[in-house]
């Protein structure tokens, strides 16, 4: 029986190798496909973390770029922000200039308008007076209640209730009409110069106040030039300057009002305060003089003192120069040889004037 023991553990072991054998190959297959699911993880787990790292370095990439933009755009606007205040800080300061140039501007077309509202108020008192002179009185035919001096004297002329003896009236007229008889009547004498009239005519016909024509020129060489001839040669320019374009004004020598005002002063009412007289060097003559009057040269605010014989003599340099503007604008409503006894008696204003004649005021 031991043989048939022996056969039958060959033929068990025989079984189990061919039982073995698909078990092995299958088991391997196993394996190799396990194998492989572990290579293609692990593949895939390397690409994932590759593709993830590739993702974060772009993705800090673009953080970094993005930082970068940031950046710029933050300096972009503190430089915005800067220049909106550096504007807005011009645009304020301009504009407060503006407003005190608009301001000095309004004061100063303010005070010239006074000024001119002034000399308009003076040059219609001027035209009025003219007008009148001219309607009431001429030369030819003078108004004897304008000029009181040429109404013929009338006998004497005794009130109710002053009885006189008779033989006493009657002598009183008597001595009044002898004393008339025997007192001289004084009357100047005048003829027209042909030469001088001959060039009055020839500037009337187109009247200008360019000093070329014979009419001025001469009026100029004989009167006006040595009439506005002083001792301060620069400032004597100036007034010349200032007469012949108008815009020199004369007005009273003033000081403010005080509560103690000395006793020279006179109280002259008005904005100008006190009129006082002021006791020093006239600016045109350079002498120490009692200066009534000071003068100011057209817009400028300086004044200058002069004495009463240089105010005289400027004084009747402009009305011989305003009479002519109204000649020249047609205001003057006279026959020609009115007009030229008109300038013969400013001119002989003017010749009196610069031998240093001048007439006081009280």
């Amino acid at each position: 029986m031991p043989m048939d023991d022996e056969a039958g553990s060959e033929l068990t072991s025989a079984d189990a190798e061919q039982n073995s054998e698909p078990m092995s190959e299958e088991m391997l297959r196993n394996a190799y496909h396990l194998s492989r699911l572990r290579s293609s993880s692990v593949e895939i787990r390397e690409k994932g973390s590759e593709r993830l790292k590739e993702e974060l370095a772009k993705a800090q990439r673009e953080l970094k770029l993005k930082d970068e933009e940031c950046e710029k755009l933050s300096k972009v606007r503190e430089q915005l922000e800067q220049e909106l205040e550096e504007l807005t800080a011009s645009l304020f300061e301009e504009a407060h200039k503006m407003v005190r140039e608009a301001n000095t501007k309004q004061a100063t077309a303010e005070k010239k308008l006074k000024e001119a509202q002034g000399k308009i108020d003076v040059l219609l008192a001027e035209v009025t007076a003219l007008k009148t002179l001219v309607i009431t009185s001429t030369p030819s035919s003078p108004n004897r209640e304008l000029h009181p001096q040429l109404q013929i004297p009338s006998k004497a002329v005794f009130k109710k209730g002053h009885g006189r003896n008779k033989s006493m009236s009657n002598a009183i007229v008597t001595a009044t009409t002898q004393n008339s008889q025997l007192q001289p009547i004084n009357k100047d004498g005048r003829e027209i110069n042909l030469i001088l009239y001959d060039e009055f005519l020839a500037w009337k016909e187109e009247p200008t106040l360019d000093k070329v024509c014979p009419f001025l020129e001469r009026i100029y060489q004989e009167d006006i030039g040595p009439c506005l001839s002083f001792a301060k040669h620069e400032l004597t320019e100036a007034v010349q300057a200032a007469v012949e374009s108008n815009t020199l004004s004369i007005e009273p020598a003033v000081v403010q009002a005080l509560p103690v005002v000395k006793a020279s002063a006179i109280e002259c009412g008005g904005p100008n305060g006190w009129r006082a007289e002021v006791v020093t060097k006239c600016a045109l003559s350079g002498l120490s003089r009692t200066c009534k009057h000071r003068i100011k040269l057209g817009d400028s605010g300086s004044y200058f003192y002069i004495s009463p014989s240089c105010r005289s003599r400027i004084t009747a340099v402009c009305n011989f120069l305003t009479y002519i503007r109204y000649i020249q604008q047609g205001l003057v409503r006279q026959d020609v040889e009115q007009m030229y006894w008109e300038v013969m008696k400013l001119r002989k204003e003017m010749s009196v004037a610069k031998l240093g004649y001048y007439t006081e005021e009280l």
